[in-house]
């Protein structure tokens, strides 16, 4: 047996994890608009899936770069090409700022959380008699 000790995971932050968990969602959500725009045939077959095989990367690959601040800003950007795909799909208007809706709930909430498990970490402990 190998005498090295495993090392401790890195503390995930309630924004890195709710943040990568909309993400998420908003990929499998793009694979159901890409498919949905390969069947209205509103575009080329390939520009269809090369744009939306792209776009379901490049959200899977924002969720694993919340743990970055500037991860948070290209998750803020992602906000604004999922409405913009309204442009191509008028109904993703409304879908896309419903997801936007959950993305700001959980952008607001997880702050709050986070500022919170700071002050509790800073805080004093007392001490029992």
């Amino acid at each position: 047996m190998s005498g090295r000790q495993p090392t401790p995971r890195r503390a995930r932050t309630a924004t890195e994890s709710l943040l990568s968990i909309v993400l998420g969602l908003e990929a499998a959500l793009l694979f159901f608009v890409t498919v949905t725009a390969f069947g209205l045939k509103v575009l080329p077959p390939a520009v269809v899936f090369g744009g939306g095989g792209a776009l379901f990367a490049i959200f899977l690959l924002a969720a694993w770069l919340m743990r970055f601040h500037w991860g948070v800003w290209l998750g803020w950007l992602l906000q604004v090409a999922l409405i913009a795909i309204g442009f191509i799909l008028p109904l993703m208007f409304f879908i896309g700022a419903g997801f936007v809706a959950i993305w700001v709930y959980c952008f607001v909430t997880a702050r709050r959380l986070d500022a919170r498990n700071r002050s509790s970490d800073n805080s004093p402990t007392k001490e029992t008699p």
